[in-house]
């Protein structure tokens, strides 16, 4: 098989030319991507992404269950659900933006970016739906609800880019010797 053909393959089966072939795609490669924000090698911010995705997906299911008993009940839940997911948002986001700020190596990945918009976008819809819920009660249907789905949706997009930059670029691994 020539070089040509080989690089026509890769690329239909969605694979990206070597570096050798792409200074661009070397030169991002040469950027260290070792988490600056971690304990004893263990990056906070892949720690910290699971309490609001928790969160998230729960105050879901707690509207959903409103929705279908009426129970008050699930108000109360809801409302300390959401909030909790928008305070423990803006921590992981917090952890998130230094790491993308100080690492050249995130910094230089489109996914990154990518990453951040979209986490950033769950925080506010978190931090509206807490909102609504604070200012009045009641408006967990729809509104609130509308706002649940919207976070379980943003949750998805931000997790699959985040994702990407774990598995796919190796992003805030630290690779042992003996490994």
């Amino acid at each position: 098989m020539t070089q040509d053909s080989e690089n026509e393959t890769q690329l239909a089966l969605g694979e990206t030319k070597n570096s050798e072939t792409n200074p661009v795609i070397a030169n991002v490669q040469e950027k260290t991507t070792e988490s600056a924000v971690a304990v004893a090698g263990h990056p906070l911010h892949a720690m910290a992404v699971h309490f609001p995705i928790a969160l998230v997906i729960s105050t879901l299911g707690v509207d959903i269950l409103y929705w279908w008993t009426g129970d008050p009940f699930w108000v109360r839940v809801s409302l300390w659900s959401s909030g909790m997911a928008f305070l423990a948002g803006i921590g992981a986001a917090l952890v998130g933006t230094v790491e993308i700020l100080a690492v050249p190596g995130i910094r230089a990945r489109a996914a990154s970016w990518a990453h951040a918009i979209a986490g950033m976008t769950l925080v506010a819809v978190a931090g509206a739906n807490w909102g609504f819920r604070i200012l009045d009660p009641s408006s967990i249907l729809p509104q609130g609800l509308a706002l649940s789905l919207l976070g379980a949706v943003m949750t998805g997009i931000a997790g699959w880019h985040g994702g990407k930059l774990i598995f796919d670029h190796g992003i805030g691994l630290m690779v042992s010797s003996k490994d």
